[in-house]
Parts: C-alpha cells; structure tokens; sequence
C-alpha cells in the first residue's frame, strides 16, 4: 500500500499538482499509516492561525502591492538616478536598491520584475549598456531584498522554526547590504564606465525628493516603531497598510479607493491564501517527522560523513542551492526548515545565522538554471528565451554566491545588530 500511494503521489506531482496537494497527500497517508487520526494535520493549521505574528504576512503582502500599483516605482528611480546618476554605473546601483526595497515588501513573488522590469530596462539601455547585461541585472534584483524587513519569508522562517522575527528583521540588514554592495561593485566594474552619466543637479534632487517624500520614511517608520518598543512586528504590518493607503490613495491618488483597492487586495490575498494552505499542511507533515525522528536521524546519518562544523555549511549551501531553483521559497521554507535546523543546532550553528543563510540561499534559487522563478518570469517579461537569460544572469549569479561565502562563514555580520541594538 505504502509503495502504490508513494507512486500516486509521484505521478501526481509530475503532472503538475500544487505543492499543497503533494504536501498534504504524504501527510495524511503518513498519520493514517502510522494509525494516528488525520485531524492531526488540521489540528496544525489551527495551531498556526492563533499565533499573533501570523497577521503581518498579509498586510505587509496588501502594503507591498499597493506601492507596486502606484507611480511609487518611478518616483523612487528618479529620486535615486538624481543623487546617483553621476558615478560612473550609476543607474546599476539605482535598479538595484529600488528593486530591492519593493521586494522587501512583495516577498520575490515576481511582481518586483513585473513592475519594475519595464521602467528600468528602457533606462539603461537609452544609457548605452547592453541589452545582455542589462537583462541579467534585472532578473537578478527580481529577488535582491528578501533579507530586509519586512521580507515575507523572513516572517514566514521565524514562525515555521520559532524565531523571533524582530531578531531575523535586525539580522539581515547587514547581509542583504553587503549583497547590494556585491553586485554594485560588479555592474560598475563591468560596464559602468561605458555608459552616459547624468550631471548632478541640485534641483532635480530637491525636486525628486520632494515627489518621493511620502513614500521614503516608510522603512523608517516601521524600524523605529518595532525596535523603539512603539509597536510589535504585526502591528507595525497595519500601521503600514494605514500609511500606504492613505499616502497613495488621498496624496499621491495613483490609486482609487473604491476602483483600484479592492483589485489590489484581491490579487495579494490569492498570494497569501496559497502560502497559508502550503503551511497549513506542511506543518502537518512536519509534526509527523518530528514525531518520527527524523531530524535526529537525518542528523546521526550526517555525522557518520560530516564532522566538521564549515563542511557541514557547504554541504548545507549546495543542498539549499538545489532546493531554491526547484521550490519556491515559500514551500521550500515550510517543508526543508524543520529538517535542518536540528542538524544545524547540533553543529554549533547559530539559529538567527541559519535564517540569514537559508534565505540567501534560496534568494539566490531564485536565478539559479535551469528552473530559477526569476529566470522564467522575465523570459516571460521581455519575451527572451530561457536560455538567453541563463547567459545573462550567470555573471550576478557568480557574484551573489560571493556573497554567500562571505554571509555563511562570518556569522558576525548577521548577529552584530540583533547584540547591540536587540530590544
């Protein structure tokens, strides 16, 4: 019977059922093959709905699409191109902070590259860079922000492996900075001297700061209210909706209540609904494997081929590397997290580390062939070929795990701000 399910199952997985469907089947088989009532799974999905930090994916998911909607998007380019567009390679850094910092806030869902994609691009090709380079920087800050707060799987990681969130948002700053700072210094060293450079106007900066002044303090806000005791990681979710909404809806009017508002909030809840049935039934799954042992298994089977502590974490980045181009975030998060983070506490490795090193992995899944999301969506985009992009992207892609390296094996640069500035 165990081997005519497992097969149904893989059939139906190679057929194209949603994750949630595969994740829920194994659990339900394994409860029931176990002679544990199925409700087990259910009884985990209402576990997860009472905990408080739940509410933040939503509203933080509505936040980010509305500034995704609006002219937020251009306003900041123009803001960012005016202070930096005199440096040499100055519109890489613009493309790549301004995408960063709206997939902060949509969680790498693709919507960064939708959205952004097509205002960039015009702009640094009109700038005399290539065409291949510039659609492999595009595709590759398609993901570059996951580490910012306030990131969706940063959430997500902190509830699935009972992390103070608070603690991941603090974490990743310096990390998600220095992958800017990477592929900055790499786009510049590559083709910034090639292009047009635009003469630094104090009016057009005054200008532009004047335009994108609402929207700026956003980040802000949210920071100061969380770790100056004003307000908790879910509140500061609503307080950020309050402010987004009201900023673009009766300031800036890009978006119309009764027209625009309940689209916007439909499109992000289907989003948010998927990821919530996915974690729904993968903590059911989990609850088995912890009742089976299977991290500590998984774990007394590393030892006998891994004893050191920086082996394991390369072991670990390849693994992760692997699980990202072929999961999404969302489900590789609820699914691998349990697994891991047992083996990794028995080796010494920080859990706060472990969520910065996870999620860059997967970040980094994200544009890593042959079945990166990032990589079909601005093929999808742009209307190039799959393969065109590999091309492209592999040269940020070499950069981004740079990056890793140095985020895997200096564990300071994550937990310096969660000592020093940790409430």
């Amino acid at each position: 019977m165990a081997i005519l399910l497992s097969i149904i199952i893989g059939i139906i997985a190679l057929c194209g059922a949603p994750i949630f469907v595969i994740l829920g089947g194994i659990a339900l088989f394994a409860f029931y093959n176990a002679g544990i009532d199925i409700s087990a799974v259910i009884i985990e999905l209402y576990r997860m709905a009472s905990a408080p930090t739940l509410a933040a994916i939503p509203f933080f998911t509505f936040a980010g699409y509305l500034l995704a909607e609006s002219k937020a998007p251009g306003r900041f380019v123009k803001l960012y191109k005016s202070c930096l567009g005199w440096l040499p390679g100055g519109i890489i850094v613009v493309t790549i902070v301004v995408c960063a910092f709206f997939t902060a806030f949509t969680g790498a869902s693709g919507v960064t590259i939708i959205a952004l994609g097509g205002l960039v691009l015009p702009v640094m090709m009109n700038e005399k860079y290539s065409e291949k380079f510039s659609m492999g920087l595009v595709t590759c800050c398609g993901s570059v922000g996951l580490l910012f707060p306030p990131s969706l799987p940063i959430i997500l990681y902190g509830l699935v492996a009972g992390i103070s969130i608070d603690q991941l948002f603090l974490a990743g700053i310096i990390p998600g900075i220095l992958l800017i700072v990477i592929l900055s210094v790499y786009g510049v060293w590559r083709e910034g001297r090639r292009a047009e450079r635009e003469p630094f106007v104090w009016q057009n900066v005054v200008t532009s700061f004047k335009d994108a002044a609402w929207e700026l303090p956003i980040p802000l806000i949210m920071l100061v209210g969380i770790y100056g005791g004003y307000f908790t990681a879910t509140e500061a979710a609503v307080v950020t909706v309050v402010y987004v909404l009201f900023v673009e809806c009766f300031i800036k009017r890009d978006i119309k209540i009764f027209k625009d508002v309940p689209r916007i909030a439909q499109e992000s809840m289907v989003m948010v609904g998927g990821i919530l049935i996915i974690l729904g039934v993968a903590l059911g799954l989990t609850n088995y494997l912890v009742d089976a042992q299977v991290p500590m298994k998984l774990f007394e089977l590393t030892r006998q081929y891994i004893t050191s502590k920086y082996v394991f974490l390369i072991v670990l980045n390849i693994f992760l590397l692997i699980v990202g181009c072929l999961m999404d975030i969302f489900s590789a998060t609820i699914v691998v997290v349990p697994l891991i983070a047992p083996v990794a506490k028995e080796f010494g490795v920080d859990p706060v580390h472990l969520g910065i090193i996870f999620l860059t992995n997967l970040e980094i899944g994200y544009m890593t062939p042959p079945v990166g999301l990032n990589l079909f969506i601005s093929s999808f985009r742009f209307n190039k070929p799959i393969t065109y992009l590999y091309r492209a992207s592999w040269p940020f892609l070499v950069a981004m795990l740079v990056a890793l390296m140095i985020i895997t094996y200096w564990p300071a640069l994550s937990l310096w701000l969660t000592t020093s500035l940790s409430p």
